[in-house]
């Protein structure tokens, strides 16, 4: 069993110039299903106290530019922790590293080097790192969230 404290360090944010407006909070939570008295299953989401192998992790980062102005150029950088299994993002913004963060891709994109020095395709277990540029500046007083998966391995 691996205590949750090992997630908390999960998170890395770029700040350009414009400073510290834009104020980024996240969150872990672990999906459970649950049957209901009738019979009926469904997905809810938990605070982790304690996690397993094969336990589902959603990853929320909200963001909130609280600045006067708007806040350009804004990027999250996100390491994925190293006890979990990437397993994906609702976003089509994200762009990932297999490599600790050296280069970045579309996942479809990106190779692994293999021991013997041949390549293979890159796998979401392989994300080391999930990352979003903002293409637009977030305006003042506007508010998000970004959300990846993870598996504990």
């Amino acid at each position: 069993m691996k205590r949750i404290a090992a997630f908390f360090a999960f998170l890395a944010v770029a700040a350009p110039a414009w400073g510290n407006d834009v104020l980024l909070s996240s969150e872990i939570f672990v999906e459970r299903v649950q049957q209901d008295a009738q019979g009926k299953t469904k997905t809810v989401l938990e605070a982790p106290k304690l996690v397993t192998p094969g336990d589902k992790l959603l990853f929320v980062l909200t963001y909130k530019n609280n600045g006067s102005a708007p806040a350009s150029d804004f990027l999250i950088n996100n390491p994925v922790p190293e006890a979990v299994s990437f397993a994906g993002t609702d976003s089509q913004e994200a762009v990932y590293s297999v490599d600790g963060g050296k280069n970045w891709g579309a996942l479809p994109a990106l190779k692994v080097k293999q021991a013997d020095g041949t390549e293979r395709p890159a796998q979401p277990s392989d994300v080391t790192h999930v990352k979003w540029q903002f293409a637009k500046a977030i305006p003042a007083g506007a508010e998000g969230k970004l959300s990846f998966r993870g598996v504990v391995k």
